[in-house]
């Protein structure tokens, strides 16, 4: 590893002596971390924030992602600065220079993310390889039926897995041939999602104004429905318009946290040091880092999460799923929707009707006149519900089918959904192994490493305890992620004012301003996010919980 360093800095030296053009390129050619840090973002939860993103907003929030990426890239760069100034591995660097309780809650907070966040990748995979793919053998009317099917999918998964991140502990050559092969599937996954989205272009009608004005920041729909909504909402009486904002509302808000989150969660923040120092990158290399990551990381995430909402912006935003509204069931020729979609409507209508009926007086209410009540919601409420409801990868892929073909819509689609979910659960597992060794104060190779990436695959449970949409099972796992994101923002911003830790490397007169003021933007949002995300989760006393953290932080420093 010494020996490829030493070629790397002598690379790049000679590029700088060329000008920026050959620096550039120079930097193409090495990049690496970035792109592991691309292939984890772009997973499961990057995809499912991406499609209801389109889903509740249409083209309007194009902008979020690529913002909160962003934010995450001036976090990313700083902790680069920190860990190729230092050389040092930031969990003991942490507990030695900040305050224990912060190292301690960053490791625990990555490895609870990593076991929650690994859930919806193996749902993912086992939801397009039964529905998209190969639904004749593994489906649930399949060769193998339906349990048959997802214990194939995960165990085909795991062995997968295990044997590409295993790769990575074998020094030089497999890092090397570790980040190849997530630069491949992050090259699959984007060219699978533009080349949906090409297809489309050419076979309907996409607003390209619409996608020119989604990338102006709104913030507006944190607190108001989408305006396309208004159609429908001004159709309702006062009680009813209350009810269907508000519940729109929360959903909207919902996404873009998760958005916010899956663009960079804490265990990318755990990811990029490590993946650092195993390369043997040193303060030479500080630049490239900050370049690797708009290479590999902003570049690819943008280009495929943009062409997910765009497809589901066009497919599904205010259009009810065909053959939910009850007039239309029984049509001639009508479509037949999905028992799942068919249930989640129905139960939207119940929220509905207990919201304008009371809670206790609609608990007393028979099945069939239930149904009979929700048959009587006027139209604009029932087309309101048919058009919340949560919708998946193989909805997406039916819904396309008719402009882009079969090919395009579910085998292209498919495959990029599975590289998504597969690049996700290696990264996952990587990290995890990462994380015991140091939890265990022991060197990140060897079994210790192996055996601790397991932990990630404990994701495989996921297919068999989650039975609904399982794209929107990617949503809440990314709620709770944003809610442990600022442990790690609030911690890397210390270090970065630590002259302590970093002595002469600490930035200095208006690098330091420009350095903290960045900072302060990202893990403020990242703040304000996780608040709401931990009321929503847990009420106020969580929020108080995150305040006792703090607290506890600030007594228990590091000995001097």
């Amino acid at each position: 590893m010494t020996d490829r360093r030493d070629d790397d800095i002598a690379r790049i030296r000679a590029a700088r002596a060329k000008g920026p053009l050959a620096t550039f390129a120079a930097c193409v050619r090495l990049s690496g971390p970035g792109w592991l840090q691309s292939a984890i973002t772009l997973g499961g939860g990057s995809l499912a924030s991406s499609l209801y993103l389109g889903v509740l907003a249409g083209m309007s929030m194009l902008w979020l992602q690529p913002f909160a990426m962003l934010l995450g890239i001036v976090m990313l760069s700083a902790i680069a600065y920190v860990v190729l100034s230092t050389g040092e591995r930031p969990f003991g660097a942490i507990n030695r220079h900040v305050s224990p309780v912060l190292g301690w809650s960053w490791a625990i907070a990555t490895l609870l993310a990593n076991i929650v966040w690994s859930l919806p990748q193996f749902s993912l995979a086992s939801g397009v390889l039964q529905q998209n793919l190969f639904p004749g053998l593994l489906g649930s009317t399949g060769a193998l039926g339906d349990t048959g099917g997802k214990l194939a999918i995960v165990g085909v998964l795991l062995v997968l897995a295990v044997a590409v991140t295993w790769s990575y502990d074998r020094g030089a050559r497999g890092v090397l041939i570790y980040e190849r092969t997530l630069k491949v599937l992050v090259g699959l996954i984007v060219v699978c999602f533009a080349g949906v989205v090409v297809r489309l272009a050419l076979a309907s009608d996409v607003d390209l104004g619409a996608i020119a004005g989604g990338f102006v920041p709104d913030v507006r729909q944190l607190s108001e429905p989408a305006a396309t909504f208004a159609p429908w909402l001004g159709q309702l009486g006062d009680g009813a318009r209350r009810f269907w904002s508000d519940l729109i509302v929360q959903e909207q808000r919902d996404v873009m946290i998760s958005a916010a989150a899956t663009a960079v969660g804490i265990n990318m923040t755990f990811l990029l040091p490590y993946s650092l120092l195993k390369r043997g990158w040193n303060r030479e290399f500080r630049g490239l880092a900050h370049v690797d990551l708009a290479i590999g990381m902003l570049i690819p995430f943008l280009l495929a999460t943009s062409c997910v909402v765009i497809a589901a912006a066009s497919r599904f935003h205010t259009e009810p799923v065909p053959g939910l509204v009850a007039e239309a069931r029984s049509a001639a020729g009508s479509a037949t929707p999905a028992a799942r979609l068919v249930g989640e409507f129905d139960r939207l209508c119940d929220r509905r009707l207990a919201d304008e009926l009371g809670a206790e007086r609609f608990a007393a209410i028979d099945a069939t006149t239930r149904s009979e009540l929700r048959d009587a919601l006027p139209r604009a409420d029932r087309e309101i519900a048919a058009m919340l409801v949560h919708r998946d990868a193989f909805d997406l892929a039916r819904a396309l089918e008719p402009f882009t073909g079969s090919l395009f819509a579910n085998v292209l689609f498919g495959i990029g959904v599975l590289g998504m979910a597969l690049s996700t659960i290696t990264l996952l597992m990587l990290i995890s192994g990462f994380v015991i060794c140091e939890m265990l104060g022991l060197p990140a190779r060897g079994w210790p490493h192996r055996l601790g990436c397991l932990a990630g695959g404990l994701g495989a449970l996921g297919p068999f305890v989650w039975s609904g949409a399982r794209f929107y099972l990617a949503v809440p796992t990314s709620v709770f992620g944003m809610a442990l994101l600022p442990i790690a923002y609030w911690t890397f911003f210390l270090m970065m004012n630590s002259r302590r830790l970093l002595g002469d490397d600490l930035p200095r007169g208006s690098a330091r301003v420009a350095w903290n003021s960045l900072m302060l933007a990202a893990a403020g949002a990242a703040t304000l996010a996780s608040v709401y995300s931990i009321r929503s989760l847990a009420g106020w006393p969580g929020v108080g919980g995150l305040g006792a953290l703090v607290a506890l932080a600030l007594v228990v420093r590091p000995r001097r």
